[in-house]
């Protein structure tokens, strides 16, 4: 019997578990945490109105369950929008901020309505903040349950024999070059996935994709042009898949359009990982609005100071409480939801450092939520990725506490190439320790290194060899924001040119870097579009373009499709080399030897602009000789006698198709007789045994 009956719908007492809402016998249940709240009403919607249908408010008697709130509603089901009242006290130097005439967002809701079309604004703005709280229009949903998987399975590739690919989802196919049918969407991307399969990438890391509002912080440049929230670093949900990737993000369709992706990638052997925001959400500081997690439990969900006010490691205004136990566990279902229901197969966890922070901000030796993350076992086979730093100056790149899981992005890697490429002096003995997989940093496995040289966060590779500084006027914040440090170079042109002989050495370069980057041990990442010289303008903050800066132009791929050529056949080398893929450090120097322009010789010194390293052959592959010239002059260096007759793989000093060979058989021979080989200013040569 149901305890009463409002508007129609059958209430029941309900079930504490499972949190968010949840299909039962009679219709669905809904479940809420909040230990500070004395009263809890839930709020119906019917789809696409804004008044509520029915609103049940919870008997602190019979629908609460210790700190968990309760109801079942008969009669209910997908179709019905929600959302939660909370009642309890408005003390903010406490912490407390409950307001029960706000509707606030469920945090487990695996669908969020209201965001279906990209730029859609959905805030109406009120007369006073206050209205503008009350106005957010987006509510929580119960996504489709069923999905036809079939006999897809995760392709579960070793770490140390991935190739990974960042890329924005919008960005990679919203451009009218990409040809696709439907373009910036989840179905979009897998349009492309012959491309990257050909390329020869194992993994695709997506920028986030949990649910954001892009119109959050709207506004103008000088331009005229509207600036949103294009990377979507701001999270309003930890469960729900953004709507507006979708090309159907209504009803909460997105969630199976995110799962036929998924199961498009798998299909073809690639994995899917996530760059998810844990560290902060939308809420912003005490300016922001309220959507969820600040009127649901604000003292429980965030990092406060004496005063109430919000913590910012983050650099987003506030910082989510990560080791509180409540907060906690949400972190770890939200993480097992993606990878037991969206099936997902790894994370890059943004600002991860921020995770190790206890309640007070401090940090903590041994991170209750990294070692549960670590050690739990829906997600033991999952890639674990870790941002090591936060926006606090905690940098902890080689230290972080990820309990034996977690690989890092290597931020030294990035820059000590970058550096060596440039012709910084001194750069030899930190680029060889980079090579063998940081093993200077790293103890455990060379897989603890993500290898870098370019990033959504910062140039791309084209600017990188195009600009000596930052150009990011258009973000309307007269060119302030951004990484003033970029170790880049232009070749004496700032920005692009008609010169031929600047544009060949800034492909060159390019080969240069993408070659270290696939030659070193560790697990090499590449910037979506680096591979055809895709250019942000020297924009190396592009956080709020949605237009030509950020989109990837596809007829660069056809112009640049030598460099394409390049980057597959480099990859293509490191898939058939187990000597570059080495699953433990090189110990006593056995596996590697490391040359100059004498052999078993190389020049460390602190002028030395060059390098060469030669790895031994395993299971009975080639043997593998580099040579890395960064200085304006000529270098000979000398070969190694194998007993083996070496044959050029790649020499980046010469244009496409020279620059590197597609079959070994008729390569060019580096006969005995040859002692040295010269190496041209500012190139990479790969010799390989036949």
């Amino acid at each position: 019997m149901s305890d009463r009956t409002v508007n129609g719908y059958r209430v029941f007492r309900g079930f504490p578990l499972p949190f968010g809402a949840s299909h039962t016998a009679d219709g669905v249940n809904y479940s809420i945490f909040s230990k500070n709240a004395t009263g809890a009403t839930l709020v119906l919607f019917k789809s696409g109105l804004v008044e509520a249908q029915a609103e049940i408010e919870l008997d602190p008697e019979n629908n609460r369950t210790g700190n968990v709130w309760h109801v079942e509603v008969g009669g209910a089901d997908a179709s019905v929008r929600y959302g939660w009242r909370m009642a309890g006290p408005y003390d903010p130097q406490q912490g407390h901020l409950f307001n029960k005439d706000r509707i606030l967002l469920d945090p487990y809701a695996s669908a969020i309505t209201g965001g279906a079309v990209w730029g859609e604004p959905d805030i109406r703005h009120g007369e006073d903040p206050e209205g503008q709280d009350n106005q957010f229009l987006r509510r929580s949903a119960l996504a489709p349950a069923e999905f036809e998987w079939g006999n897809t399975r995760p392709p579960h590739h070793h770490l140390e024999d991935s190739v990974i690919y960042e890329l924005h989802l919008r960005g990679f196919t919203i451009h009218p070059s990409s040809g696709v049918v439907k373009p910036g969407t989840y179905l979009g991307l897998t349009e492309k996935i012959p491309y990257l399969k050909e390329l020869g990438v194992t993994a695709v890391e997506l920028m986030p994709v949990f649910e954001f509002d892009e119109n959050e912080h709207m506004r103008h440049a000088k331009s005229g042009e509207i600036l949103r929230n294009y990377w979507g670093y701001s999270p309003v949900s930890f469960f729900a898949p953004k709507a507006s990737y979708s090309s159907n993000g209504r009803d909460g369709q997105q969630v199976n359009e995110f799962r036929q992706m998924i199961k498009n990638f798998h299909d073809a052997g690639i994995e899917v990982y996530l760059d998810v925001v844990f560290n902060h959400t939308a809420e912003g500081d005490e300016r922001g609005p309220t959507l969820s997690f600040r009127g649901i439990d604000n003292a429980t969900f965030y990092i406060l100071d004496e005063d109430g006010k919000y913590k910012n490691y983050s650099g987003c205004g506030n910082t989510v409480n990560c080791n509180d136990p409540n907060t906690r566990a949400l972190i770890i279902d939200s993480l097992r939801y993606w990878v037991a229901h969206m099936r997902v197969d790894g994370f890059r966890f943004d600002l991860a450092s921020i995770l190790g922070r206890g309640e007070d901000g401090e940090v903590l030796k041994d991170p209750p939520l990294l070692e549960r993350i670590a050690n739990d076992p829906v997600l033991a086979d999952t890639k674990l990725i870790a941002e090591a730093w936060d926006a606090a100056g905690l940098n902890q790149v080689g230290k972080f506490p990820g309990f034996g899981r977690c690989s890092e992005w290597n931020g030294y890697y990035r820059d000590n190439v970058r550096m060596f490429w440039r012709g910084d002096e001194g750069m030899v003995s930190a680029l060889a320790s980079r090579i063998c997989g940081s093993d200077d940093l790293y103890k455990t496995s060379t897989r603890q290194s993500i290898n870098f040289i370019t990033a959504h966060d910062g140039f791309t590779l084209n600017d990188l060899v195009s600009y000596n500084g930052k150009h990011n006027e258009a973000n309307g914040e007269e060119n302030r924001d951004g990484e003033n440090h970029n170790h880049s170079m232009n070749f004496g042109v700032e920005g692009p040119t008609d010169d031929h002989n600047v544009n060949r050495r800034r492909m060159r370069m390019m080969k240069n870097m993408l070659s270290t980057l696939l030659l070193s041990q560790g697990v090499p990442m590449i910037l979506g579009g680096d591979e055809f010289a895709r250019t942000q303008k020297g924009n190396n903050n592009a956080y709020c373009q949605d237009n030509d800066i950020s989109w990837v132009d596809w007829e660069l791929c056809d112009k640049n499709a030598g460099l394409v050529r390049f980057v597959r056949l480099m990859i293509k080398l490191r898939r058939e080399l187990p000597s570059l893929r080495r699953r433990n450090f090189f110990k006593d120097g056995v596996g590697i030897s490391w040359h100059g322009e004498k052999r078993n010789k190389a020049d460390w010194g602190s002028e030395a602009k060059w390098l060469a390293f030669m790895l031994d052959s395993l299971e009975d592959c080639p043997h593998l000789y580099v040579m890395m010239n960064a200085s304006q002059d000529y270098r000979h260096f000398a070969v190694p006698h194998v007993g083996k007759e070496w044959v050029v793989y790649a020499d980046t000093h010469h244009s496409s198709p020279d620059d590197i060979c597609e079959d070994i058989e008729n390569a060019t021979v580096v006969g005995y007789e040859h002692k040295k080989y010269r190496v041209h200013p500012q190139s990479t040569v790969v010799l390989i045994t036949r």
